[in-house]
């Protein structure tokens, strides 16, 4: 793997799930390449360094096959549920240049005001961007905002270049004053009244011993 993501992609020609098993037994990855009215390209790609690259949201690589070179954009991951391993991965095909719609993770910074919580109601925003530059997150500053303060995909400061996608009038996060339950401690409250109460009063018992 160099620096611009490149990854050596082999194409292949057996399909199937045991043709898959193989694949991931020799520590590499199966995947499909489409878009751009192409005809898919089944290809199999480095295991370990596939995964380091994809730890990160929409991921772009730079896919060497055989000799030909493809910018691709991650689009969808299958992992197995148990194991979490990558067991395929779904690319389209971008070119320089080219707008993309991503979902890029909601990063919130800093803290609210004292006795306050903030309630994140985003993980994500949709923005198209540039497919070359594509943020790896946008970030939300919550600091010293006060209780009742609200923030709106609107509100959120963008990459320069990007378009905001997701409907401007949505929450991303909010600051409010934690409630108490107050039903729940006049319950508590009502219970050790009881409680007491009931050890105050004399059983058969203890009156038969005092005589």
């Amino acid at each position: 793997m160099s620096d611009d993501n490149t990854l050596s992609a082999t194409l292949r020609t057996s399909f199937g799930k045991g043709a898959a098993r193989k694949i991931r037994a020799s520590d590499a990855i199966p995947a499909v390449i489409y878009g751009h009215g192409t005809d898919p390209q089944h290809v199999t790609l480095p295991g370990h360094e596939t995964m380091l690259i994809t730890r990160r949201s929409n991921a772009l690589i730079t896919l060497d096959i055989e000799g030909t070179k493809q910018l691709a954009l991650v689009k969808d991951i299958q992992r197995d549920p148990v194991k979490q391993i990558i067991e395929h991965i779904d690319l389209i095909v971008v070119r320089q240049g080219e707008k993309v719609s991503v979902d890029v993770p909601v990063h919130i910074e800093g803290e609210s005001a004292p006795g306050t919580i903030h309630v994140v109601e985003l993980n994500v925003i949709s923005l198209e961007v540039s497919a070359t530059d594509i943020p790896q997150s946008v970030v939300v500053s919550i600091e010293g905002l006060e209780e009742g303060a609200q923030i709106h995909a609107s509100d959120v400061t963008l990459p320069q270049g990007a378009v905001l996608v997701t409907d401007p009038e949505v929450l991303v996060t909010s600051v409010s004053v934690p409630q108490l339950d107050l039903t729940t401690d006049a319950v508590d409250d009502e219970s050790g009244e009881a409680a007491e109460a009931e050890g105050d009063v004399p059983s058969i018992e203890d009156e038969e011993r005092s005589e």
